[in-house]
């Protein structure tokens, strides 16, 4: 069903005319699904903000199992798509091994870099983003004890909990940060009640503060924070509207800047291939402040947070990147 939508959407830009001289882009999101209300979900917004400004619509297939990853993405070139956004790590080799099929196709990967001339590899530096949440964490708990609950546990989660944990501790010396990973499938990354077990866990052990780097994971995980009247810290999207008052802020990864730069390159000409990184400096990642968690954060919480954002940028604070090669 969804190679005879991308047709039709193909069918319907062609007989647009001048208009729409070139082909749709299309995207595939990963596991979880485009309402994930966190990373894929990032993606889509972006995707549907190019269809918003433009008028365009664009192919989109959902990846349910691994099988379909190399598949999807063959069907979407060979359909002759503007451009190929493939969202997470998990599609690299399969964008490498298409790519090379199709050498005259444009490819963009979000979280992971295959290096071929025809493909944009867009990753970011999560680890600043969540040391700045890490502190929030270390300045709003009151057991002097927080927790982490990641997704699969790959060395890209363990940099946004590297992050997080400098973070706390530079907040307050003292804190004691617990980390669970949830597994180590991709699967890891849509199981809301697992997500909730081990932040309960979390909490049984005194932490008071959760963060969780997780997807729609991390949906079970802020559920058993407002059961327990404890807090919360979101991913990838603003998650600050689930569940305000025990929501803390969100470490926000523009996914959706991503999707939306790469469709709107590929239409105006102007895409290229290579690496492009996204941190503090660039605007690509960040956390969230709004009326949902602004009780929560005191002015003296955001100076400090501010101060340390800037600190990074500058160089002055420097944040242990574990997946950086050494």
């Amino acid at each position: 069903m969804k190679t005879l939508a991308f047709a039709a959407t193909l069918a319907a830009a062609l007989a647009a005319g001048p208009a729409l001289a070139q082909n749709p882009p299309a995207v595939t999101f990963d596991v979880g699904g485009k309402f994930d209300r966190s990373f894929n979900q990032a993606a889509y917004d972006g995707a549907e903000k190019f269809k918003k400004e433009t008028g365009v619509q664009y192919a989109e297939f959902e990846v349910r199992n691994a099988a379909e990853r190399e598949q999807s993405i063959r069907n979407l070139a060979r359909r002759g798509a503007s451009v190929v956004v493939a969202v997470g790590f998990n599609n690299r080799s399969a964008v490498e091994t298409v790519a090379k099929e199709f050498p005259n196709v444009k490819f963009t990967l979000i979280d992971s870099v295959v290096d071929l001339p025809n493909v944009q590899s867009v990753v970011f530096r999560e680890h600043e983003a969540s040391f700045l949440v890490g502190m929030l964490a270390g300045l709003a708990t009151k057991s002097g004890k927080v927790g982490f609950v990641g997704g699969m546990d790959i060395p890209l989660i363990r940099k946004f909990y590297k992050g997080y944990e400098e973070g706390a501790k530079f907040a307050r010396p003292s804190v004691e940060v617990f980390m669970n990973m949830t597994g180590t499938t991709p699967a890891a990354f849509n199981d809301p009640t697992r997500g909730a077990e081990l932040a309960r866990g979390q909490f049984d052990r005194g932490a008071d503060v959760v963060y969780a780097a997780a997807g729609a994971t991390g949906l079970g995980v802020y559920q058993a924070a407002k059961d327990a009247k404890r807090l919360a810290i979101g991913v990838d999207s603003n998650q600050n509207h689930l569940h305000p008052g025990t929501m803390l802020s969100s470490m926000i990864k523009r996914v959706d800047v991503a999707v939306y730069n790469a469709m709107i390159q590929a239409r105006q000409g102007t895409w290229k291939a290579g690496v492009s990184v996204l941190g503090l400096k660039e605007e690509g990642v960040g956390w969230a402040l709004d009326e949902h968690n602004r009780a929560l954060v005191t002015a003296d919480m955001e100076k400090k947070v501010s101060e340390a954002r800037e600190a990074i940028i500058a160089g002055r604070i420097q944040v242990t990147d574990v997946t950086a090669q050494r």
